[in-house]
C-alpha cells in the first residue's frame, strides 16, 4: 500500500492526514485553543481520595479535575510490610494534598477530566523510555523472532550496570542498526534527567513537559516504512520537520517535502470532502449498501444495510458481500472519525457460520494497521458484534462540531404540532393562576403558521373558554420547541 501524509498548517490549527492509495485512512487535528493533552508530564497535588473507586482526583492545573485510577500508580518503593502479598488500596498510596509526577494517558472527553498515569513514558524514534520499569518489551509487531532476539539483546548491552529504568522496542526499530538505537537511548535518558530536574523545583499544578507538536509527533509515531512521503505546506513546519529528522530520523529527510503548490494541499485526494463526510452518520458503500453510524457518551453502534444492492445469485451471498465490503469500510471510519470505547456493530444476519467467520477475519484484517488497540469478540446470539477501541483522544466529531443548539445533542426536536398542545396547556395553566385581561405567545415561526392554519379551532376555543384574547407572535431567535406565555 503506498501512502503519503498531509500536513496543513495555519496559525491557530495544524491538521495532518494519512493517505493510502489515494484515500483517506486518518485524520489529525490540533488547535492552539485546546492542544491534546496525551503526553503531557504534570507535577499534580492529589484533591481528593474516594476509596470507594479506588480513585484520586488531582488538580494538575486544567480546567477540571484529572483522574488517577489506582491501577496506573507505580507503588512507591517502601511499602509498608504488612500490603506485601496484597494489592494496595488508594489510601495505600495516597493522600490529600500528596504531589506527584502524572502523565496524561487520555485527553478530557465531555464531562469527564483527564486520565492519568504515574507510569510515565518517553518515546522516541526506536524506543520508549519507561523511568519507573525495568523490564524491556519488544513491539508484538515485530514477529520475527530472529529479530526481536537481535533486538533485546542490543538493548540490554547497551543498558549500564545498576539501571532501574525499562525501554519497549517500537515497531519501527525492525532492522535498524545498533547504532540508531543507541542514539535514542541516550536522548531519552538525557531527557528523563531534564524532566526529573525540572520537576523538582516545579510547583504543584503545573505543567513539566509538553509533548511535541502535531506536525512533529506525527512524523515520529506514524511514519513507517509504507510511508513515501511526507508533505507540509508551511516553511515554518517544513522547517521544523527537517530539523527534526536530521537529528533523530536521518533516513526521513529525503521524504520530507515542502508543498508550494497555490491548490491547498489538503484538497489533494478530495481530503477535505472525506472530513465533510465523516461528519454525516449515512455512509455509503460501493455496492449500493450502506452503513448508519451513532456515536453516543455511552457507545457507537454500527448499522449495515443492503441498500439498494441487489446482488446476482442469491440473498446469503448478496448479504455476504454487503457484510464484507461493510467490514473494510468500519475499521477505515473508525480511524478517520476516532471513534473509540465500546462499539457494537450489527451486520446483516448471515445463516452461514462460514461467512459469519469471514466478515470477522475481514473486520480483523483491516483494523491491524490501526495504530490503536482494538478487541473483537464473536458474532453474539444477536447477530452482533461487541468490540473496543482505545480512546485516547476526542473524536473528530467532538472537535469539530458542539451539540445543536436546538435539539441540545439529541438528535431531534419536538414537532409543531406537540409544541402547540403545549402552549394550550401552559395558557390555561396561566389563566387559573392569574387574573389578566390578555395573553400574547411567543414561538417559532412553524409552531406560529400552525397555530393560525391546522390548529386554529382550537386556538378559537381556548380564546372563548378562558374569555380572553390570546394574540400571537413570531420570534425568528427561538428554537423550534421554545416559546413564553406572556401575561398583560
Amino acid at each position: 500500500m503506498s501512502a503519503e501524509i498531509l500536513i496543513n498548517c495555519t496559525a491557530r490549527e495544524v491538521r495532518a492526514a494519512v493517505v493510502a492509495d489515494g484515500v483517506l485512512q486518518e485524520v489529525l487535528i490540533e488547535r492552539a485553543s485546546r492542544r491534546g493533552l496525551p503526553g503531557n508530564i504534570y507535577k499534580g497535588r492529589v484533591s481528593r481520595v474516594l476509596p470507594g473507586m479506588q480513585a484520586a482526583f488531582l488538580d494538575v492545573g486544567l480546567e477540571r479535575t484529572a483522574f488517577l485510577h489506582t491501577s496506573d500508580i507505580a507503588p512507591p518503593p517502601g511499602l509498608p510490610p504488612g500490603l506485601a502479598g496484597r494489592e494496595p488500596e488508594i489510601r495505600d498510596l495516597l493522600r490529600e494534598g500528596d504531589d506527584l509526577l502524572v502523565q496524561v494517558l487520555k485527553d478530557p472527553i465531555g464531562s469527564k477530566g483527564a486520565r492519568l498515569t504515574t507510569f510515565i513514558t518517553l518515546p522516541s524514534r526506536y524506543l520508549v523510555l519507561l523511568p519507573r520499569g525495568t523490564d524491556i518489551g519488544i513491539s508484538a509487531r515485530i514477529t520475527d523472532e530472529a529479530e526481536r532476539t537481535r533486538l533485546r539483546e542490543c538493548v540490554e548491552s547497551m543498558l549500564e550496570p545498576g539501571t532501574s529504568h525499562g525501554f519497549i522496542v517500537r515497531t519501527a526499530a525492525g532492522d535498524a542498526p545498533d547504532a540508531a538505537l543507541r542514539a535514542d537511548m541516550v536522548f531519552l535518558l538525557k531527557l528523563w534527567d531534564v524532566i526529573a530536574h525540572k520537576a523538582r523545583a516545579t510547583p504543584a499544578g503545573r505543567l513539566v513537559h509538553e509533548d511535541l507538536p502535531l506536525e512533529v509527533r506525527i512524523v515520529r509515531d506514524v511514519v513507517n516504512a509504507g510511508i513515501g512521503r511526507v508533505r507540509v505546506d508551511d516553511a515554518g513546519a517544513f522547517a521544523r520537520l527537517r530539523t527534526f529528522a536530521e537529528t533523530f530520523m536521518p533516513d526521513l529527510v529525503p521524504l520530507i517535502e515542502h508543498h508550494a503548490d497555490g491548490r491547498p494541499i489538503l484538497d489533494l485526494f478530495g481530503v477535505e470532502e472525506e472530513i465533510a463526510r465523516a461528519l454525516d452518520s449515512r455512509v455509503p458503500l460501493k455496492s449500493g449498501g450502506h452503513m448508519v453510524i451513532e456515536q453516543t457518551e455511552a457507545m457507537t453502534t454500527v448499522d449495515v444495510n443492503t441498500g439498494g444492492y441487489v446482488g446476482h445469485r442469491n440473498l446469503e451471498e448478496t448479504i455476504f458481500r454487503t457484510n464484507l465490503e461493510a467490514a473494510v469500510a468500519i475499521a477505515r471510519q473508525l480511524r478517520v472519525r476516532n471513534l473509540g470505547g465500546i462499539i457494537i456493530i450489527d451486520f446483516i444476519d448471515m445463516e452461514q457460520a462460514g461467512h459469519r467467520e469471514q466478515v470477522l477475519k475481514a473486520l480483523g484484517d483491516a483494523l491491524a494497521a490501526d495504530h490503536a488497540h482494538t478487541q473483537i469478540t464473536q458474532v453474539s446470539p444477536l447477530g452482533l458484534v461487541e468490540m473496543t477501541r482505545k480512546r485516547t483522544r476526542e473524536s473528530l466529531e467532538h472537535i469539530l462540531c458542539r451539540p445543536c443548539a436546538a435539539c441540545a445533542g439529541r438528535g431531534s426536536v419536538k414537532s409543531p404540532e406537540t409544541v402547540c398542545y403545549e402552549i394550550f396547556r401552559e395558557v390555561l395553566r396561566q389563566h387559573r393562576q392569574f387574573n389578566v385581561r390578555e395573553l400574547v405567545v411567543l414561538a417559532h415561526q412553524d409552531v406560529v403558521e400552525m397555530l393560525l392554519d391546522e390548529e386554529s379551532g382550537g386556538l378559537a376555543e381556548l380564546s372563548e373558554s378562558i374569555g380572553r384574547p390570546i394574540r400571537l407572535q413570531a420570534e425568528a431567535q427561538y428554537a423550534p420547541d421554545q416559546y413564553d406565555v406572556v401575561l398583560i
